[in-house]
């Protein structure tokens, strides 16, 4: 795992979050998340590997340096996914930018609860097997993040985090 680097050796078969809040203003992280992945993973549409799930919310300059040293863009992003690794008992780990969710949030006048949803959803998918690398690809991205959001806001699960005014 490139944040938590845990071991789980005797892990039950489930999807087990840990959630890591480097963002000094977001609160609420740890609660908000665990209701995510656990609406997700007993819904069973979106199945993915048992294990650690690694969620870690970040700032733009962090997601850059991850995303150049990792994916060759040392551009900000709003999330990035890595896969799964069975030997190490990870379901994968889901890196969010929270400044990207802030910014995309107000262009589209939504709250930024709703947009860390989506961006949390959106790395779920990418570990279910969703890409978005392509136009057909994207479409249906789009289609299962809708489905999700539906998803969550149906088990109460939607909009749970909360920005702290700084």
């Amino acid at each position: 795992m490139l944040l938590s680097g845990t071991n789980l050796k005797s892990m039950k078969k489930t999807v087990q979050p840990a959630i890591s809040n480097q963002y000094k203003s977001l609160d609420q992280a740890e609660a908000a998340a665990t209701a995510i992945v656990q609406t997700l993973y007993e819904s069973g549409r979106f199945p993915i590997q048992a294990g650690e799930l690694s969620i870690v919310f970040v700032d733009d300059p962090v997601i850059a340096d991850i995303h150049g040293r990792y994916l060759n863009d040392p551009t900000a992003t709003d999330v990035i996914t890595f896969p799964a690794d069975s030997e190490m008992a990870s379901a994968g780990e889901i890196i969010i930018s929270v400044d990207h969710a802030r910014s995309r949030a107000k262009d589209l006048h939504l709250p930024v609860s709703h947009e860390l949803s989506l961006y949390l959803a959106h790395g779920w998918l990418h570990l279910a097997g969703y890409d978005d690398r392509n136009e057909s690809d994207r479409e249906k991205m789009r289609a299962a993040e809708a489905a999700a959001i539906h998803v969550l806001a149906a088990e109460g699960a939607l909009d749970g985090f909360r920005m702290r005014e700084t």
